[in-house]
């Protein structure tokens, strides 16, 4: 069964910057935004696209099965899309053996950067780079579908005892 286990952090500088060897610009949105799974079609430039489905499970581990679909087909799917559209520009960063999955977001998001790392088990010990602020692993604000239908841009100070998250124009 595949799983996917990662950690997420919120990013509070442009160190990684110098770090990261590739990017590119991902569009994605929601077909449905299920209490057990969601499902989400993913462009990659003009000539990628994806539709994955994951377990709504909370923490840093949860089913996740990906497949490839035709451009064209992903493109007529975002008619139907729940939610904003999320738009970003996915950096990775090698950091310490592993590599990170910096994401500057945009449009509806725009200001918030996330970084992300996969492991191989849910208690892999890991070195954090100095670039990271809070975890937000466990909180369901930061998923990407969690996004798409309340963007970080409609976030009322109330969300959290201190205000909404700093942001960071990365």
């Amino acid at each position: 069964m595949p799983l996917e286990i990662e950690r997420k952090f919120l990013v509070v500088s442009d160190m990684w910057r110098p770090h990261a060897t590739a990017k590119r610009s991902l569009v994605q949105f929601y077909l449905s935004t299920g209490t057990r799974s969601s499902v989400r079609v993913r462009l990659e430039g003009t000539d990628l696209a994806w539709l994955t489905i994951k377990a709504a499970s909370h923490g840093r581990s949860r089913l996740e099965l990906e497949y490839p679909i035709p451009v064209h087909d992903a493109r007529q799917m975002m008619a139907l899309a729940e939610g904003a559209v999320i738009e970003k520009v996915r950096h990775l960063v090698p950091h310490e053996g592993l590599v990170w999955e910096v994401d500057v977001f945009s449009g509806d998001n725009e200001g918030l950067t996330i970084a992300e790392v996969e492991l191989e088990r849910a208690d892999q010990p890991i070195h954090l780079p100095a670039w990271l602020g809070r975890e937000v692993t466990d909180d369901r604000r930061y998923y990407n579908a969690s996004l798409a239908h309340e963007p970080l841009g409609h976030w009322k100070h109330a969300t959290e005892p201190s205000g909404p998250p700093a942001v960071h124009k990365a």
